[in-house]
């Protein structure tokens, strides 16, 4: 424990007196970080430091902070490669109809910038997603002999 600042010392000659005693005592040799720069202050002032080293800590991705609209414009550039991935017709008009209404609520409820997304045409990326996928291959029946046809039980029972 260090001692106590002397009553006639100032402050800022009491700490550089503690520092060169610790220097003195070689306390300061071998540091991990000796005669390297210090990263935060090697860098230019960001007054938004601590967010981007929050999000860069936590791994958050930073698509979560843009806009709806700006979103929504980046989502309809994949639409041909989020739609490649489904295997069902369905399955690919459900997601191009939940797309298109939520760029029309975007649309409507305009906050922040304002971003120009226009719907997608389905019938189109649709007719596209058909022509991509393979033909599913069919199964060939092996012919089986025909069969005499089973006779019911009456007539089994009068002939």
């Amino acid at each position: 424990m260090t001692e106590r600042k002397p009553p006639g010392m100032s402050t800022q000659d009491w700490v550089r007196a503690q520092v060169q005693q610790a220097a003195n005592a070689g306390e300061f040799d071998n540091l991990a970080l000796a005669g390297k720069p210090l990263t935060k202050l090697a860098a230019p002032h960001d007054p938004d430091w601590w967010v981007k080293d929050f999000i860069r800590r936590e791994q958050i991705e930073t698509d979560a902070l843009l806009p709806p609209a700006v979103l929504l414009r980046k989502e309809k550039q994949k639409v041909q490669e989020t739609v490649a991935r489904m295997r069902r017709e369905s399955e690919v008009r459900d997601y191009l109809a939940d797309l298109n209404k939520r760029i029309l609520i975007s649309i409507r409820d305009t906050t922040g910038p304002v971003v120009p997304v226009g719907t997608v045409d389905e019938e189109a990326v649709l007719a596209q997603w058909k022509a991509e996928r393979p033909e599913p291959a069919r199964p060939q029946s092996v012919a089986e002999p025909e069969r005499p046809a089973k006779k019911s039980f009456w007539q089994r029972l009068f002939s």
